[in-house]
This record gives structure tokens, sequence and C-alpha cells, in this order.
């Protein structure tokens, strides 16, 4: 891989973070408002756990680049801001890594300004386990991240053609390492039968990266002289249709693409999601404002999810998945025809027994 196509990377996906319209399907999730559901704010914790691991913050800073020299610099700014928020980071694929160790630093950044935070290693799904390994040990990786992103590999001119391996060599990581495994889309989505295949294959947490962020196969197609593969713009499955296809699977979920404020990372939580990232809207804060800019976004988003939680009674981030959701448009259509009950999401709370008023009293 190229040092010029992973600074290619970051300047198309900001021209995409400038341009972005169309429809966003987590505007077609609403929370049913109870008046007098909310709670007080020293009630409420931002603490989530899944899949043994234990975050102070439902928030991650998503896979993003490395790999040059410009990308270092801003893999050292993200590590910077994740330091100073406790917000979760996962490392740009390390690929490069893998073929040119010289640029081990662009990486090894995340964790020299970042020595005590929750560092999340990323690699292909054709990585050997020796490399894997060597990705790991580099960013004393607390997670690894698997990354899979056959849209993306179809419109890259360089990319691979090649994936039935792909399978069997997830499965070849996940019992070789000894930290937690996460498989993440790059943002075309992961259907419920692929979060299934993952848990059969020892898999942690899925990462849906669901089709509303980053366009990587967009992106890959702007290298391309003809720009001949428009027609896999915009594939695959919304973040939200992923997390509903996704319920009850049995594999703790994880949320990105497409997050754009607080009130996203909520209804991703009350999607079922047990952690939500984003990439392209903290990449355009740090470019434009440096990591104080970024801190200070991460820190309000944050207080204002702490905030939402407050208002629906929601005592911890997975108190939010018992609220009740009406589903609108295209992703209710979405819904009826992957057989998603979303009546039953707009009725949870009374069998739940969640709605409760500020002494504790249910309603």
């Amino acid at each position: 891989m190229s040092a010029q196509r992973k600074d290619d990377h970051v300047r198309l996906a900001i021209e995409q973070q400038d341009t972005r319209s169309g429809i966003n399907q987590f505007d077609e999730v609403s929370f049913v408002h109870h008046a007098l559901a909310g709670i007080d704010r020293p009630q409420v914790s931002l603490d989530t756990t899944f899949a043994g691991i234990s975050w102070q913050v439902p928030l991650y800073i998503n896979a993003m680049t490395g790999g040059t020299a410009k990308t270092g610099v801003i893999n050292r700014g993200l590590a910077i801001a994740a330091r100073e928020t406790g917000v979760p980071i996962a490392s740009g694929s390390m690929h490069a890594y893998l073929k040119d160790p010289t640029c081990a630093d662009t990486f090894r950044v995340l964790r020299q300004e970042n020595p005590h935070g929750f560092v999340i290693a990323n690699v292909n799904a054709t990585a050997s386990v020796d490399d894997t390994r060597r990705a790991l040990d580099l960013l004393e990786a607390d997670a690894l991240q698997i990354h899979v992103n056959t849209a993306q590999e179809t419109a890259m001119p360089e990319g691979d053609r090649s994936f039935g391996s792909w399978v069997p060599q997830i499965e070849k990581i996940a019992a070789a390492v000894d930290v937690p495994v996460i498989v993440k889309e790059v943002g075309n989505g992961l259907s419920r039968e692929t979060v299934l295949l993952l848990r059969q294959l020892g898999v942690h947490a899925a990462d849906v990266g669901g089709r509303g962020g980053t366009d990587f196969a967009r992106i890959e197609n702007g290298r391309r002289p003809l720009g001949d593969y428009a027609f896999l713009h915009d594939w695959g499955q919304s973040t939200a249709a992923c997390l509903l296809d996704a319920q009850s699977a049995g594999l703790p979920v994880l949320a990105s693409g497409g997050v754009r404020h607080p009130l996203d990372v909520a209804r991703a939580l009350a999607l079922g999601a047990s952690g939500v990232g984003a990439s392209g809207v903290f990449l355009r804060t740090l470019l434009d404002g440096g990591p104080e800019a970024l801190i200070e976004q991460l820190t309000n988003w944050l207080d204002q999810l702490a905030a939402l939680q407050t208002m629906l009674g929601a005592r911890t981030p997975a108190d939010l998945a018992s609220n009740d959701l009406i589903i609108h448009g295209t992703l209710r259509s979405f819904c009826t025809d992957r057989g998603i009950d979303t009546g039953r999401l707009a009725r949870r709370s009374r069998s739940a027994d969640t709605l409760h008023n500020a002494t504790g009293k249910a309603q």
C-alpha cells in the first residue's frame, strides 16, 4: 500500500465529509418521549461492558489511518485527544507497517501519546497470525480489530479479488491471539447472517460499520482514472439497519458508520450497540482545530450523551436498549422485509417495566 494511497484516503475522506448529503437512517429512529421518565444526573454512568471489555465511556475513535509522515501526525493528535478524554481508540489498518516496518512510528504514536488508554490494533482478514501478533505488540494493544471490506477491495484499482480465505483466517486469528477480537466492516454493514457466522468463528464482538459515513468504495473509485465503479457507491446496509438486523444474534455489537452527533450515539445504543465509534467527524475537527478542538468535541459529546440518558431515564448506556423506539420510512421497510418486529421496539418499556419517575417507582 503506497504512501500516496494512504494520504489520498485522508484527502478523499475529508472531501466526503464536506459534501456528504442524502438519507442517514439514524434519522428514521425516534425515541418515544415519556415526559416523567427523567432521572437525576448523578445517577447516570457512561460505563459500558461487553465481551470481557470494560470502558468508562461508550464512545470510541474508530480506525482511520497511519503509514506516512502526514498520517502519523494525525494519529498523534487522535491519541492525545483519546488520552485527555479517556475515549478508546482504534488504529488504522496496519498493513502498511506489516509490509514496511520503517513506518512503525506512525502507528506506535497511538500508544506513546496514550500510554494508559484502551488501544485497538487493526489488521485485514488476510493477515497471518505472526503478523497479527506483530501489530498487537507494536501498540501493546488491548484488543484486535479485523476489518473486512470486499466492496472497497472490488473498487480499488490494486485491490484483492480473492475473498475465500477470509473466513478460515479470521477463525485462525481469533483462536491464536490472547486479546478480544472484533471484526469490523469499513462502511457497508454486517448482516445478521454475518454476525451469526462471526460468533461461530470465535470472534468476541462485531462492529457493524454500516453505510452512512465514509464510503471507501467511493474513495477507491475516485482513484480510478475512469471512475467506472460508481455503481458501488452507497453499497450495503446502514448502521441502524445492521443493529436492528443483529438483535438477538448472540454476539456483542458495536456501531460505527454515519454517526454525526450524540443523538446518533444514543440511538445506536438504544438499538443494541455496546459502544459507538466515529471517524470522519473527528478527523474533520482535528484537521480544522488540532487536538484541543477534538478534546473539546469529545468532552461535549460525552456530556451531551449523559444529558440524553438523564432525560430518557437511562442510568447506563445499556439501559437505553429498554427505551421505546419508533422506526420510520425506508428503515421500517427494511425491517418488514427482514422479519424484524418494530412494534415490539415501540412498547418495550412496558414489558421491561423500565419507565420510572424520579423516586424510582414504576409509573
